[in-house]
């Protein structure tokens, strides 16, 4: 059977607009997917839905259709995308009103039944469906498939049931699809975007990467590639660092199938292109994966800017002055931090000074308006010595709070509305397996001792981190054998608190994932109420990979080139 090509044209709601013309134009596509849905975006969708009705959906989507819907019919390719987020059936509707104004016969189907009772206070409850509406509504005619909230690798393995017709049971194929999809969701992410080892890459078009697609076949494997002549680049490590974001241990649980990630295989297939084989799947847990966004309250921010000399007493002389003017009645949560980004003897104004940022919190926006603003602004002229803040404070605003729970897969309506209208209901897996933990993986012999270079851990290794929640993930992976070897048995869990202080109060997981020469860590409650509630100055985690990596370790002298040594010039070259 011929490979199913399948395309990702979005990794989030704002992603580059014109990626959808650029996938469907490139090359040959079966079907394109574009994934508009995040944690965050949830509650933006939930907050336009109050506003409006009709809304709930990503109406970027809409717009990129008034040109898309046209090039895919005129080139045969099918439409996925979970961009219906809270109202799927408007976002049909909406499709189907545009496709009469543009004079084209497309079929437009969507997926429902994520949708579930939110309880009192919450402002959304979406759970995770899996692939299988997806697959009915393409098996109908539909040409173009619009859903809530599915898993973002559900936009892949719905089209490839449907492509090959698998099964339910067909765990490893399924698992395989799962995999791939988790590569595409992301977008630029696995050609290059966000890579840590971009500088090694300066040759290539960094500026403008491409979008990924995949060649998925019917045993469920994939390679991994992009549309000739687009910007960026695919290789093991850009696919490597996609598979290890947004996860943990070696059980990538899914409603198709839990994808085994310790049995992986990632192999370059020439340029541009990584194939990937070996996954094997297991049955879905029982429970769905649900998402809760709620209305957490009231925040308001200040950052005061200290400049020259005296930061550390001119930081403690306005937290006291503001600390004293909130005193009568203080908000639930005060927080300060002072951001050192000053230089001595600096050239420039700029880099003379440092911000010391206020955040405060409470259910009452009163005592977060008003309040902090007055405070604050009556210092302009009685404060420390040049007092100026980056803005001007405004007067509060609410912040999101998202929760995940899990519910009976069996209890949710996972249906398919057919392009003509008939409602599918569809089943909830026969089989299924609780999740638990694999056994720890026996690690390489270590390395022979011999000299050391003090250096920054990334010069030899690559990281990509992100947000689950209020849990962060940290992935960090290597190139070679000898590399593994080291990084196996150095980077402990306790060597990575230390690098990274911020998490010793957490609780950290280690995750070994050798076929991967990587090791996942989990950090539970470094986000605080997750991104919307903003309780971290890098609240979705993008960073704190980098962070690990500018952190000065003792690796062996064998192991670092000379155009990897510390004396590395940081401009480009």
């Amino acid at each position: 059977m011929t490979p199913l090509r399948i395309g990702n044209a979005s990794g989030f709601y704002g992603d580059r607009f014109d990626a959808v013309r650029e996938m469907l134009t490139g090359g040959r596509l079966d079907v394109l997917t574009g994934d508009y849905l995040a944690e965050l975006t949830m509650l933006i969708l939930g907050r336009d839905l109050l506003k409006d009705p009709s809304g709930g959906y990503a109406k970027t989507f809409l717009r990129q259709m008034e040109d898309g819907l046209g090039l895919a019919h005129e080139r045969g390719t099918r439409i996925v995308a979970n961009a219906g987020g809270l109202n799927p059936a408007g976002l049909a509707d909406a499709l189907r009103t545009l496709a009469g104004k543009l004079g084209l016969p497309t079929r437009v189907a969507h997926v429902e039944g994520d949708l579930l009772p939110p309880e009192p206070g919450v402002l959304t409850a979406n759970a995770y469906l899996g692939g299988a509406g997806i697959a009915a509504c393409l098996a109908a005619g539909a040409d173009v498939v619009v859903t809530g909230r599915v898993t973002d690798a559900a936009l892949v393995t719905g089209p490839a049931q449907w492509h090959f017709g698998w099964g339910p049971e067909e765990y490893d194929r399924l698992a395989g699809a799962v995999v791939a999809g988790h590569v595409l969701e992301c977008g630029p992410q696995a050609t290059g975007g966000n890579y840590a080892f971009f500088r090694e890459h300066a040759g290539r078009d960094l500026l403008r990467p491409g979008f990924p697609l995949a060649e998925l076949y019917e045993d469920g494997s994939a390679v991994v590639t992009k549309h000739p002549g687009t910007g960026g680049f695919v290789d093991v490590g850009t696919v490597t660092a996609q598979l290890l974001y947004e996860t943990g241990g070696a059980r990538y649980a899914g409603p198709d199938a839990t994808a085994r990630l310790d049995t992986v295989r990632l192999t370059q297939d020439g340029p541009d292109r990584v194939r990937i084989d070996g996954v094997r799947g297991e049955a879905p847990p029982p429970t769905l994966k649900v998402g809760r966004c709620r209305i957490g309250g009231h925040r308001n921010e200040v950052v005061f800017v200290l400049t020259g000399l005296d930061i550390d007493a001119k930081a403690a002389l306005v937290r006291e002055q503001v600390g004293a003017a909130l005193a009568a009645d203080p908000p639930a949560e005060v927080r300060w931090e002072l951001a050192r980004t000053d230089r001595e003897d600096a050239a420039t104004e700029e880099t003379a000074s440092a911000l010391l940022r206020l955040v405060v919190r409470d259910q009452d926006p009163g005592k977060v308006g008003r309040t902090v603003t007055g405070a604050a602004i009556e210092l302009a002229l009685a404060g420390y010595p040049g007092f100026h803040v980056t803005a001007p404070p405004g007067k509060g605003a609410p912040y999101g709070v998202f929760e995940a729970a899990s519910v009976p897969a069996a209890d949710v309506p996972h249906t398919a509305v057919l392009p003509d209208g008939t409602r599918v209901a569809v089943p909830a897996p026969a089989r299924t397996r609780a999740l638990e933990a694999v056994p720890e993986p026996e690690l390489p012999p270590p390395l022979p001792a011999g000299p050391v270079v003090r250096a920054p851990l990334g010069r030899i290794a690559g990281a990509r981190s992100g947000d689950k929640g209020g849990d962060a993930n940290v992935g960090v992976w290597v190139r070679t054998e000898a590399e593994w070897r080291w990084l196996a048995h150095t980077l402990t869990v306790d060597l990575f608190r230390e690098l990274l202080p911020e998490t010793r109060t957490s609780e950290v997981v280690r995750h070994v994932l050798p076929n991967l020469r990587a090791l996942n860590f989990t950090v539970a409650g470094l986000l605080g109420e997750g991104v919307a509630s903003q309780a971290r100055f890098d609240p979705q985690a993008k960073a704190l990979g980098e962070w690990l990596r500018s952190r000065h370790v003792d690796i062996p002298d064998a192991l670092l080139p000379s155009t990897a040594r510390p004396d590395l010039p940081e401009e480009l070259p």
